[in-house]
Parts: C-alpha cells; sequence; structure tokens
C-alpha cells in the first residue's frame, strides 16, 4: 500500500485515497473481487463490452470464476455507501447553491424471460410515433449538478424501480433521503439557499412539492406543451345566492395565447449557444387536482400548491432546429428576475445527466452484462457508480492524454473518458486494500454431456398491482380491508 488507511483529506489524492479505503469498507462479502473488479473497469483499455474481458485487466488479479462468483454471492452495503456518497464534496453551481436532479435510465432486457421484475420501459425511436416500451429495469438516479457547460455530475443515489411500486412515492421517498443525508453531512446549514431540484415532464412536480414541503427544497420540473394551468380566485365575493367561494381562478393555457396575463417578472439574456433567451414567469399558479394516481389515498379536500410558470423561448438550438418554448413550474413563489434566470440556467444543467447515462452505458459497460437475477444488477450498478465516483475524484490529477486527433484541454475541463485513460497511473498512487489472491483449484462442474434439468423460472412483464377502474371499488376494496 503506497497510503496509510487514513490519508489527510486536504487534497484530491488524499480525498480519493479516502473514498477507496471506505468503498472496501461497505463490501460485506466477496469484497476484495468486487474491488478489484471496479479497478479493472476503471483502467481497462477501451470500453467495456464484456465482463470476462475484465479478468485480463492487469488489476484484476483473480481469474473469470472469482469474478462471476462474486457479482453472484457478494454482498455491498447500499445504506453506508450512500452514506459515503454524500459525504464526499458536493459539486456546486456558481453562488454555492446544491442543485440536484433526478432521472430515470433505462437497462433494456427484452430477450430475458427468466430474469425477474421486469417493467415496460419507454425507449424514444426515431421520427414521430415510434416511441417504443421495451421489457428492461428502470432505475432512478439522484445527481448532484455543476454550473456551466459539462459531462461531469456527482452521482449520489440510485434505485431500481420494481413492478410493485409507485414510480411518484419512490421518487418522494428518494429526494427526502438524499436532502436529509446532505444536512447530516453538513453540506447545508440553517439559513442556506433552498436545495434546487430539476426533473423532466415525467413526473409530478406538483404532488412531490406537497410531499416534500417541509425540506428545505424548491422543485423545477418542466411540463407539456397541452397543459392548463389556473390563477388564484382573487378576494372571495358574496353573491345574493351564497354559496361556497371560488377556489380557483382564471384558466392559463399554454397553448392560448389570448389567455395569458401579464407575467410578474421577465428577462432577456444573451447566450452563446442558444442566441437571446426570453423568460417570463406567472406568479402563484396552480393545477387543477382531481383524485386520482397519486392523489387516490389523500385524506379530505386536495390542496392547492401554487407556484411559478415559466415560460422560456430562445433564438435557435444546436442543429438549426426550430426552437419551441420551453414550459416550466417552480415551487418557490414571489419570484424575481435573479431568481427566474437562475431557474432555466439550472435546469439545463440537467442534461449533463444524460451525458452520464451514456458514459455509463457505453464505456463503462452498466448494461454490457446479461444478469438473470436483478440483485446482481443492483450489485454492478453500484459498482459502475463507485467508479463513476472515483474518476470524478481523479479529476483534479488527471493529466491530459489525448488521441493525436483531439484538442488539447486543460485538465478542469477534462471529459470522464479522457481522465479514464490516465486512472492507471493514478491508482498507483492510492491504497488498495484488497488482499492477494491465495491459489486455488476450479470446482468440477456439471459433467460434460449432461442436462439441465433445474430449468429458470420465467417471469411476466410489468406491473403487478393494479388500480381499481373507478373511485368506487377502490373505495369498496379499502372498506373491505379495513
Amino acid at each position: 500500500m503506497s497510503l496509510p488507511l487514513d490519508p489527510p483529506t486536504s487534497d484530491a489524492l488524499g480525498i480519493l485515497s479516502r473514498f477507496r479505503v471506505q468503498f472496501y469498507d461497505c463490501l460485506y462479502a466477496r469484497a476484495d473481487a468486487l474491488f478489484e473488479l471496479t479497478d479493472a473497469v476503471l483502467c481497462t483499455d477501451g470500453p467495456v463490452k464484456t465482463l470476462v474481458e475484465l479478468s485480463l485487466a492487469a488489476e484484476h488479479r483473480r481469474g473469470h470464476g472469482a469474478l462471476y462468483q462474486a457479482l453472484d454471492r457478494g454482498w455491498l452495503e447500499p445504506t453506508r455507501l450512500r452514506r459515503t456518497l454524500t459525504g464526499l464534496p458536493l459539486p456546486r453551481l456558481a453562488d454555492g447553491r446544491i442543485a440536484l436532479a433526478v432521472d430515470v435510465s433505462n437497462w433494456l432486457r427484452p430477450d430475458a424471460p427468466t430474469s425477474g421484475e421486469r417493467l415496460f420501459c419507454h425507449v424514444y425511436g426515431r421520427g414521430r410515433s415510434a416511441d417504443q416500451f421495451v421489457p428492461g429495469w428502470p432505475y432512478s438516479f439522484v445527481a448532484a449538478l455543476e454550473s456551466g457547460r459539462t459531462s461531469w455530475v456527482g452521482l449520489l443515489d440510485a434505485v431500481r424501480l420494481g413492478p410493485a411500486d409507485d414510480a411518484t412515492a419512490v421518487t418522494a421517498a428518494q429526494l427526502r433521503e438524499v436532502v436529509e443525508r446532505i444536512i447530516a453531512a453538513c453540506h447545508w446549514h440553517r439559513g442556506d439557499p433552498d436545495i434546487l431540484i430539476v426533473m423532466d415532464a415525467g413526473y409530478d412536480v406538483t404532488r412531490l412539492a406537497y410531499v416534500l414541503s417541509d425540506l428545505p427544497v424548491e422543485l423545477v420540473g418542466r411540463l407539456r406543451s397541452d397543459r392548463v394551468m389556473l390563477r388564484d380566485p382573487g378576494e372571495p365575493r358574496s353573491t345574493p345566492k351564497g354559496g361556497r367561494p371560488r377556489r380557483h381562478g382564471g384558466v392559463f393555457t399554454f397553448a392560448k395565447p389570448d389567455s395569458w396575463h401579464t407575467p410578474d417578472a421577465a428577462t432577456t439574456t444573451d447566450t452563446t449557444r442558444y442566441g437571446k433567451a426570453e423568460a417570463r414567469a406567472w406568479d402563484r399558479m396552480h393545477q387543477r387536482l382531481q383524485k386520482r394516481g397519486p392523489w387516490l389515498d389523500h385524506e379530505g379536500e386536495i390542496p392547492i400548491t401554487h407556484g411559478t410558470l415559466v415560460r422560456l423561448k430562445v433564438e435557435q438550438l444546436p442543429g438549426e432546429r426550430d426552437a419551441k418554448p420551453l414550459w416550466l413550474w417552480s415551487s418557490a413563489t414571489g419570484i424575481d428576475a435573479e431568481h427566474l434566470d437562475r431557474i432555466w440556467r439550472t435546469f439545463l444543467r440537467r442534461f449533463d445527466l444524460e451525458h452520464t447515462f451514456r458514459l455509463m452505458k457505453q464505456t463503462l459497460g452498466w448494461t454490457a452484462p446479461r444478469f438473470r437475477n436483478p440483485d446482481t444488477a443492483d450489485l454492478w450498478t453500484w459498482l459502475v457508480i463507485v467508479a463513476h465516483t472515483q474518476l470524478r475524484l481523479a479529476r483534479p490529477l488527471a493529466e491530459d492524454l489525448r488521441r493525436p486527433w483531439e484538442k488539447p484541454a486543460p485538465s478542469s475541463r477534462l471529459t470522464p473518458a479522457r481522465v479514464r485513460r490516465g486512472f492507471r497511473n493514478i491508482r498507483a498512487k492510492t491504497p488498495n486494500p484488497a488482499a492477494v489472491p491465495q491459489p486455488t483449484r476450479p470446482g468440477p462442474g456439471r459433467p460434460p454431456g449432461s442436462k439441465n434439468r433445474r430449468p429458470a423460472p420465467r417471469y411476466d412483464v410489468g406491473k403487478t398491482v393494479k388500480r381499481e377502474p373507478t373511485l368506487e371499488a377502490h373505495l369498496a376494496k379499502i372498506a373491505a380491508t379495513a
């Protein structure tokens, strides 16, 4: 070992060394093989295409049999690893605010009928009406964002969505745990600005804002262009006939500019990539909610969740595509021009997480293996997250080992793939807690020519918990089980 087990944390090498030791402590079974497997992912030449090729790397001192046994029988404690990831230095925005992004990435397994807990994953196709639903394992990721155009994020959590899970409830619980860990790690103190959480249109941002209203967070989500929002009803007015006061005001239809009223804030910004960006905000806008979906089991009257509606329009997009307006909804109210610019700029940083997904799949080989057991897929997912975290921590230590056709770049602008080229040199300066492998003999295995008399079971794809078609049937079901 080139460094002690308790290195100083004042520099980048010390932080990386400490994280490697803490990661090894999170491995409770087959720790040595899993640790060396992660190093092989970081040090192998080229993208990871198959698992067996990782056993040929010099950093993996064990055979291919130990590699598969470690993934099949290994054990990593996710709770301890989550606390370790949150305890690392977090990326922040330019003003020091913490910004998180949540998104789902799919591990497609269309030809795996013996793999359980698969769902139908939405996949975008080329052209109109080319979207498909392919069986696979969807994973929900939460990452910390940084300012500027970059492909770096800090991965903090990953949860696989199962057949019996409600996506909104799982996301709310995941975000709550991440924020509580950030506060426990002293990254956020009382009096600091609220933590920004950005998400795409597939999330029910209104429901999440209501569930997480007790946390110091501000949620920003994208809305479809065919949505309708409502204004406040104003001061209650009495009529001769009496009756209940109105709960909703006028209608704000995104596709009908005639229904828009004067915005409460507006900014115009010149950008180098999108031209002139015009942002307009309407304060205290809310959605008409009904008792269905995540609000089906809500007791009492459905609350009104106010927020700020934002419309962003740019002159151009890369590739000379038509620049359609972007609609956002923020759970904050009473924002000013500076806050308005921060909302849409932070939302654009959400796409940095897409670069991370592409790196994990195409370079680190996240979806390359063909596992049968979903628990093994969860273990491999955490190993890939640890590998990406080590690349992020080694970013200040990396040298630009560029190809002859690539342009030079400073160390602060290196991409994760270029940092990975020189990680083998950085690894030599960090601790290696894995023990030396002991020589052994391989097991006999199944005799050649014998048939497999224990076929693997086959599983159906899709949700296992079905909702009742009507509200009356749902209430009757609750009454019957009470």
